[in-house]
């Protein structure tokens, strides 16, 4: 009885994931497959007659290569800018008590609820401002710009939970502030900060809306997600194609997972355990 038990909880649950990652093998398998194939055998998942024709189009034609650039160097600066800028807010907000502090973290938590929606034509209005509307630049520091408020709480909650003996060692052998900062508590916050840096690279890498309200007058600036929804036409939609680009996209991302995930495991642990 306890196999029969296992065989089928195991079954069950293959069932489930084969089902739960289909997409993503559909995905896959149309990317190798011609136009004619595609409709003829849409749900197949192996292709009779593979092609890497649908790649060799869109990253030649297409203009993909510019858009796998652009998205890469968007998403690394936006991720350094975000990774700073979190971690020094959280060290302030976990080690020290201030006038305001407990309204700043009101703030921060009452913006959760504000669909990101409704933050897009403020943060136009803004590039715009600074006339960066339709650069890299503007897309860096508009993915970059909020409160990003859970990696606020992730490095909040992991420098409270830091013993005061180490600060007070650092300020006996002469560090003052910003020497704690840089030379210990970046050095303890590691995990954390690896979970942010995924978190954020899979965020900014799979943006939509800012890049494309921001790249409308500018394609070369375009980022793959915004590349992608230009081979949807009026009256047809290229499928191979985006299905071709879809898995260029996407292999990034769980390449980097994949080698960080137990890194990213250990922040969440280490950061919800404090």
């Amino acid at each position: 009885m306890h196999i029969v038990k296992s065989v089928i909880k195991h079954g069950l649950l293959l069932c489930v994931g084969f089902f739960w990652i289909y997409p993503f093998l559909w995905m896959i398998s149309a990317s190798f497959k011609g136009q004619n194939e595609f409709f003829q055998n849409r749900m197949g998942l192996i292709p009779v007659q593979p092609t890497i024709d649908n790649f060799i189009r869109i990253w030649q034609k297409a203009d993909f290569g510019t858009y796998f650039i652009n998205t890469i160097i968007v998403t690394a600066f936006s991720v350094i800018i975000v990774l700073i800028m979190t971690m020094m807010a959280g060290y302030a907000m976990g080690r020290y008590k201030f006038l305001g502090r407990n309204l700043c973290m009101a703030v921060f938590l009452a913006s959760i609820a504000i669909p990101l929606v409704s933050t897009i034509i403020p943060t136009y209005e803004v590039v715009k401002g600074m006339n960066l509307v339709g650069t890299k630049l503007g897309l860096i520091l508009s993915q970059a710009g909020g409160a990003h408020v859970i990696f606020l709480l992730l490095f909040t909650s992991f420098f409270q939970s830091v013993p005061n003996e180490l600060e007070e060692a650092s300020k006996i052998d002469g560090c003052n502030y910003f020497q704690t900062f840089f030379y210990i508590m970046m050095k303890l916050c590691k995990p954390v900060a690896t979970t942010v840096v995924i978190m954020e690279t899979i965020w900014a890498w799979n943006a939509f809306m800012l890049p494309l309200v921001l790249t409308l007058n500018n394609p070369s600036s375009r980022t793959l997600a915004v590349g992608l929804y230009a081979f949807k036409g009026e009256n047809t939609v290229d499928w191979t194609g985006i299905a071709a680009g879809g898995s260029i996209a996407v292999i990034p991302v769980i390449i980097l997972f994949v080698l960080m995930q137990k890194h990213f495991v250990e922040g969440i642990a280490g950061a919800v355990k404090s």
